[in-house]
């Protein structure tokens, strides 16, 4: 079980967002299973996971920024922090393509708090660069999403305190894409559940 005290990383926020349990398996138990779109994520980041800044004509590019928040209690790294015409904003590599479920969001604007707090800026927005479709899409941060990130901060110190493996959620779809889905068995547990409901009936 993690120490409720411990900063819980950005990227778990994304898991969390995106399914409990996904949370409680990638952080509380530190399960990971590792397939082609792991590998090949960490391939498509080994790019900027180098570090380093760069000097554009139009911006300066910082490569894999550590930022953290005391408030929120969460920590990581930004893949890519820009400057561009007197704005900071994050950017965050993904090597899928925009899809329905927004969790990259809430990553992406849990790096905007975190530098916010660094460095007293108001950050209005950011981007997530799908290496899918080769193009960046803007995300901005708009007072429901941070209520939001705050919120599901919130939770992943809660869940991580008590140490518990959340049930899985009912949700085909998210599961049919989850990497942790032949960990998970959410449809066995469902059906296993569903028995025993029905073994308990009089």
């Amino acid at each position: 079980m993690q120490d409720s005290t411990d900063y819980v990383p950005l990227a778990m926020l994304n898991a969390l967002a995106y399914c409990p349990r996904r949370f409680g398996y990638e952080y509380i138990q530190a399960e990971m299973l590792v397939n082609e779109h792991v590998v090949e994520g960490t391939l498509r980041h080994q790019g900027v996971d180098l570090g380093g800044t760069a000097w554009l004509s139009e911006a300066v590019q910082e490569r894999r920024v550590y930022v953290w928040s005391e408030q929120l209690r969460v920590a990581g790294f930004c893949d890519l922090v820009e400057v561009r015409d007197g704005q900071r904003y994050p950017v965050e590599y993904k090597k899928g393509r925009p899809g329905r479920w927004k969790s990259d969001h809430v990553q992406l604007c849990a790096q905007a708090l975190c530098l916010e707090e660094r460095t007293g800026e108001t950050i209005d927005r950011g981007y997530i660069f799908y290496f899918a479709v080769r193009r960046r899409e803007e995300v901005v941060f708009t007072e429901e999403l941070r209520a939001e990130v705050t919120q599901i901060a919130a939770e992943a110190q809660r869940l991580a305190a008590a140490g518990i493996l959340p049930p899985p959620i009912n949700n085909p779809a998210k599961c049919r894409d989850c990497s942790l889905e032949p960990l998970c068995m959410p449809e066995e547990l469902r059906r296993l559940a569903e028995l025993a409901g029905r073994e308990d009936m009089p």
